[in-house]
């Protein structure tokens, strides 16, 4: 069997679907049709049940994927540390990164990235936290710094730190909102992201918990922009509590309300062993000093 064939295995049993999988794996749907039927003639089992809605695994694939999987990684590891060694690393990242770059101490990793893989090209999209998110999964980005709770089995995530969020109001404000309840607060207008953002979910959480909504929205995209908004007295927000801090003079913390979430280091799992992947994943534990067990 090829090694090709197992990651076209690997690829329909995540996506459910041929038309899916070869546009992921950049072939056409007979060929990698091909594949998967080469694989099973080979293996002698049928590895997938295949429906007017798609392809699910058999029993027999359900048991062989973890295998496939295993095998695809060690190939991978392989390369990576010949190439390594070799000193010649090389290829393209496209790395999203969120917030501003102090955060996600985003120049010391290109830095060393630089200094260690002179041929490792990185472009670097600004994202949204949760379009980030949604882009590593998909295979738009290669990897991306998130912070979030989400998790999906295809996307791996190295934790970095906590972040806390702290609910916001404009200085001006804070004598006339002080001891108010979460209704009154909610009848005030809010600078909300984007839907598809953690800030987003994190405030509706927040919002769904204290059984409110808010009233009426100003919509921004960028923390910067946030404190901007609140500062200058347009509405509430939930905020960093470091950069809420940092703008003491013009922004007040509300009351004792604090949201803890994560910041990582998030790639398709399937690509932990990919050379780029693996070595940008190191470089960013480095600059971080973090070695924890990748999640999930």
């Amino acid at each position: 069997m090829e090694l090709y064939q197992l990651r076209s295995f690997a690829a329909v049993a995540e996506l459910g679907h041929l038309t899916r999988a070869a546009e992921r794996l950049h072939v056409s749907q007979p060929a990698l049709s091909a594949q998967i039927k080469a694989l099973e003639d080979e293996l002698g089992v049928a590895l997938f049940e295949r429906g007017a809605g798609g392809m699910s695994l058999t029993a027999a694939g359900r048991r062989l994927l973890p295998e496939a999987e295993r095998v695809i990684a060690a190939a991978q590891g392989l390369r990576s540390e010949a190439l390594v060694l070799q000193g010649a690393l090389s290829g393209r990242l496209r790395l999203g990164t969120v917030a501003d770059p102090e955060l996600t101490r985003l120049a010391g990793v290109l830095r060393r990235a630089v200094d260690l893989f002179p041929l490792l090209e990185i472009d670097v999209h600004q994202e949204i936290s949760g379009a980030a998110f949604d882009k590593v999964r998909d295979g738009e980005l290669d990897a991306s710094f998130y912070f979030g709770n989400r998790a999906h089995p295809a996307v791996a995530s190295l934790p970095l730190r906590e972040l806390v969020f702290r609910v916001v109001t404009p200085a001006a404000w804070s004598q006339r909102l002080a001891g108010a309840s979460w209704e009154a607060l909610a009848a005030e207008p809010w600078v909300m992201t984007p839907p598809v953002s953690t800030h987003h979910a994190l405030a509706s959480d927040l919002f769904a918990a204290h059984g409110v909504a808010p009233s009426r929205q100003v919509e921004a995209d960028q923390e910067a922009v946030i404190s901007s908004l609140v500062g200058g007295g347009l509405g509430v927000a939930l905020m960093r509590q470091d950069l809420a801090e940092a703008a003491s003079d013009t922004i007040a913390i509300w009351g004792d309300t604090r949201i803890a979430t994560q910041l990582a280091f998030v790639y398709r799992r399937e690509r932990e062993r990919d050379p780029p992947i693996h070595a940008l994943r190191e470089v960013v534990a480095d600059v971080w000093n973090v070695r924890e067990t990748t999640q999930g």
